[in-house]
C-alpha cells in the first residue's frame, strides 16, 4: 500500500490512534461516522500493508536507561547499507538511518550506563566491518519526542469546523 492509496477515513484513523494508540474502534467510528467494523477493517489493512504499526512506547530515561546518544558513522565506500544492516541487529539501536552528508549512516542508541556505552562502542559497534570512524552525541535533554508524522497534525483533524450541510462525510 503507497501513501497514494490512503484516503481521508486512513488519514484520520492513523492520526487518531497517534495521538492514543489505545483509543476503542466504537470511539474512533463515531468520531468518525462510520461503523466500527470499517474502522477494525481499515486498521488491520494498514497493519498488514505496514503503513501502522500501534506499539507502547516507554521513556527509556524513566526506565532504567541512563545513556542515549545519537552516533555519527563514517563508513568505507559502499559499505553503508552492509553497516545498517549490522546495525539494525544490536539490541541497543532504537534507530538506524543512511544519510547524505558529515556521516555515511546515524544511529540512535540506548543503554543502561557509560559501561554499557563504553562496551557497545569498543566491543561491537567498532568492530563491524566498514566502520571508518564514529562521532557522539550524548542526549542531555528529550524536548520533543513525536510519531505523529505523515498524517495532518491530530488536533487539526480533530478539531476542523463542521462541513456545510449536505456537504456528504463529516470531516471532522
Amino acid at each position: 500500500m503507497s501513501t497514494a492509496s490512503l484516503d481521508d477515513i486512513d488519514r484520520r484513523i492513523i492520526a487518531i490512534l497517534q495521538a492514543d494508540g489505545r483509543r476503542p474502534y466504537a470511539q474512533i467510528a463515531e468520531e468518525l461516522g462510520i461503523p466500527a467494523s470499517s474502522v477494525r477493517y481499515r486498521v488491520q489493512r494498514l497493519e498488514e500493508s505496514g503503513v501502522l504499526q500501534v506499539v507502547g512506547i516507554a521513556n527509556p530515561l524513566n526506565i532504567g536507561f541512563d545513556r542515549l546518544a545519537m552516533i555519527g558513522i563514517k563508513v568505507a565506500a559502499g559499505a553503508a547499507p552492509r553497516v545498517c544492516r549490522a546495525l539494525r541487529d544490536l539490541p541497543e539501536t532504537s534507530y538506524v538511518i543512511m544519510t547524505a552528508g558529515g556521516y555515511d549512516v546515524m544511529a540512535e542508541v540506548i543503554c543502561r550506563d557509560t559501561g554499557h556505552f563504553t562496551d557497545l562502542m569498543n566491543h561491537r559497534l567498532h568492530q563491524i566491518d566498514g566502520v571508518v570512524s564514529t562521532e557522539s552525541f550524548f542526549v542531555l535533554e528529550v524536548h520533543k519526542l513525536a510519531y505523529g508524522w505523515g498524517v495532518p497534525a491530530v488536533e487539526a483533524v480533530l478539531n476542523a469546523p463542521e462541513p456545510p450541510p449536505g456537504s456528504g462525510l463529516d470531516q471532522r
